[in-house]
């Protein structure tokens, strides 16, 4: 994506200095867009809102400079607006900005990752990588363990049992990997293992390419039990025994469960001998705004096609 930013370098400075002198309520950028208007019959990009929206743009970005690279800059004029109407703090403004140009965001996914908060869920997992990890690996792997994870584009409400979850984020998994964040590829779903003649099963299994390792993510639907805790040491020890290549960095684990006492989180996670997040996650509790801000159930099935995976042995 180039820079497809208005020229707003005399006259976003103009706007802020006539408003500082007249008061905002003289209708400066009125009267600039009428005056631009006659100036420039021919010029698109001079209306009023536009003209709002530059002055906002020059206030958020005061230090802004076309010849030095920012990722701002490198955004389509469409995408500034979506986030100066969000009136975000100046570190959320520039992480968005920045997470935008990085990962190619459509202005829609823009729009649902500043209404779903991933800035504040981003890292926010209670985990055991800084006693299990060297830096930086701890700091990258805390990263990539949100908290709530939110699963509300699965359409999914009330009570529901670990394998319908499952099967709803097998089915949508392309919405699926964007919720869990950039990086992650889809290994498989119910990764068998033979353990000496014993069977066991991993719920979802991922491969983290940025950072080089696999992922293990396991799911309860209710509230966190420590013993959930030892299952995912025990996966999260075979996988890495089993696919992890000397290349590969540590396999790391995440447990995703209905609720959780953190507490009870910290306790398990102390003593466990592999690198572990547990994460709670949401499909029916946001506010009514934010739902309204983001794709509707209809929305989501016309994009993906819901397609039932076959039934696979497993344990729930």
């Amino acid at each position: 994506m180039g820079a497809t930013l208005p020229r707003v370098g005399p006259q976003a400075p103009t706007i802020l200095e006539r408003q500082a002198i007249d008061g905002w309520g003289s209708g400066v950028i009125g009267r600039l867009a009428e005056d631009l208007g006659a100036e420039f019959p021919d010029m698109t990009g001079l209306s009023r809102s536009n003209l709002q929206y530059m002055r906002s743009f020059a206030e958020a970005w005061p230090a802004f400079d076309a010849n030095v690279p920012q990722p701002v800059g490198h955004l389509p004029w469409g995408h500034i607006r979506t986030i100066l109407d969000k009136r975000l703090e100046p570190e959320a403004r520039d992480w968005y900005a920045a997470a935008a140009v990085e990962y190619g965001w459509s202005r829609n996914v823009l729009m649902n990752m500043i209404m779903n908060k991933t800035l504040e869920r981003t890292g926010a997992a209670p985990s055991n990588f800084v006693q299990q990890l060297v830096a930086p690996d701890s700091e990258l792997a805390q990263q990539i363990a949100k908290d709530p994870y939110n699963f509300e584009f699965l359409g999914l409400s009330g009570e529901v049992v670990e394998r319908d979850l499952e099967n709803a984020l097998t089915s949508r998994i392309t919405e699926t990997l964007r919720e869990l964040g950039p990086g992650f590829s889809f290994v498989g779903r119910q990764v068998h293992f033979d353990v000496d003649g014993d069977d066991f099963y991993v719920d979802l299994l991922f491969f983290h390419i940025e950072q080089s390792r696999y992922v293990v993510v396991e799911l309860k639907t209710g509230k966190f039990q420590p013993e959930y805790a030892g299952k995912l040491n025990f996966y999260v020890a075979l996988v890495d025994d089993v696919l992890r290549r000397q290349h590969h960095n540590e396999t790391i684990g995440i447990l995703i469960c209905g609720s959780k006492n953190d507490r009870s989180v910290r306790y398990s996670l102390g003593r466990a001998t592999s690198p572990m997040a547990v994460a709670s996650y949401t499909y029916d509790s946001l506010p009514l705004a934010e739902r309204q801000a983001l794709p509707t159930e209809g929305h989501i099935v016309a994009a993906l096609e819901w397609a039932e995976p076959d039934a696979v042995p497993g344990d729930d």
